[in-house]
């Protein structure tokens, strides 16, 4: 059967206008109808935030869960129910604050599930607080005077604690947002998607270097597994390796040719490069790297438990309740 967007909106979001919010429920309803998962197969579970309310915009089942916990509970429902797609939605605080500890260990199993991280660096549900993913110096209703800590980085964080998928877009970005997200459903594990999007709110500017095109095209580079890695308005500037380290180059001049461009290799069971390009655009002069980050197929947890239970059931002497009565010894009670 075929589906449309439209067979998977429900009610009418309740966002600030030019949330980035709106765009990804937006590309999230066009990504699952390319896909063709049937809405009753599909289960949205969420925490707490601005973000975390997107399940009641959905066609499908779905559960908008406590603060911190989102992660927890789509395991649950992925372990009962192994046929259900499965997407988690959480901001950058109830996704890496509270629910920091789940994040990794989510990673850490590889459960079969497609974790999305809509990274605002703000807490804007409670009205403009500085989050785990606000930068050093930040100033916000918590932060008066600016924050003092060094920032989470979602990136560094899936690949630190053994995560096997990693993709980064930006919200307004649809097209390449529906791209992402149908590479996170075609990866077995757990796949985990940063959304760059700016809070209009309390945090308008997070992101404005990336947020329209033209900035993209200057400010960011598109990754794609077999590609080389090109990226300016028009594709004249590449990364090179230098040492341990990567370069800037640009291409036709000092010498350098697209043959000493590298080649993104997204499947590379080493992710030394991949974390390299993860956490370039950080005031470092590179680009931020945008796509399919870290793709590697490894043995999922929800898989691997079914397995078990299977290998420790045909081990007993009993297979159902009746026979495991019958273990024992019967009275016939007259």
């Amino acid at each position: 059967m075929e589906y449309t967007h439209n067979d998977y909106k429900k009610g009418q979001p309740r966002w600030c206008p030019g949330c980035g919010d709106h765009f990804f429920l937006n590309s999230l309803h066009k990504a699952l109808a390319e896909m063709g998962v049937a809405p009753h197969n599909i289960a949205v579970i969420s925490g707490i935030g601005c973000s975390s309310r997107l399940p009641h915009y959905m066609a499908t089942y779905g559960m908008n869960t406590i603060h911190g916990r989102a992660a927890a509970i789509a395991t649950g429902v992925k372990l009962a129910n192994p046929d259900l797609t499965v997407w988690q939605i959480s901001g950058d605080g109830d996704g890496l604050a509270i629910g920091g500890n789940h994040f990794i260990h989510v990673n850490r199993r590889n459960v079969n599930l497609n974790m999305v991280i809509l990274n605002n660096r703000i807490y804007g549900l409670t009205k403009g607080q500085y989050s785990p993913t606000s930068p050093r110096g930040f100033v916000s209703k918590s932060s008066p005077y600016g924050t003092v800590e060094e920032p989470f980085r979602p990136a560094e964080l899936c690949l630190g604690s053994r995560g096997q998928f990693f993709a980064r877009t930006v919200a307004t970005d649809v097209p390449h947002t529906v791209e992402v997200l149908k590479a996170a459903q075609a990866h077995k594990g757990t796949s985990v998607t940063e959304v760059l999007q700016n809070c209009v709110i309390f945090n308008g500017s997070a992101y404005d270097a990336v947020l329209q095109k033209e900035g993209r095209e200057k400010n960011a580079i598109y990754v794609r597994h077999g590609e080389k890695l090109v990226f300016g308005p028009n594709r004249e500037y590449g990364l090179v390796q230098q040492g341990f380290g990567l370069r800037i180059v640009e291409i036709g001049k000092n010498g350098y040719t697209l043959d000493d461009v590298l080649v993104h290799d997204a499947h590379c069971e080493d992710g030394t490069l991949q974390l390299k390009l993860a956490l370039m655009g950080n005031g470092d002069g590179f680009p931020v790297a945008l796509g399919v980050i870290r793709d590697v197929q490894m043995p999922t947890y929800d898989e691997a438990v079914a397995d078990q239970i299977e290998e420790v059931k045909a081990k007993k002497p009993y297979h159902n309740f009746q026979e495991l009565l019958e273990t024992n010894d019967i009275w016939e009670v007259k």
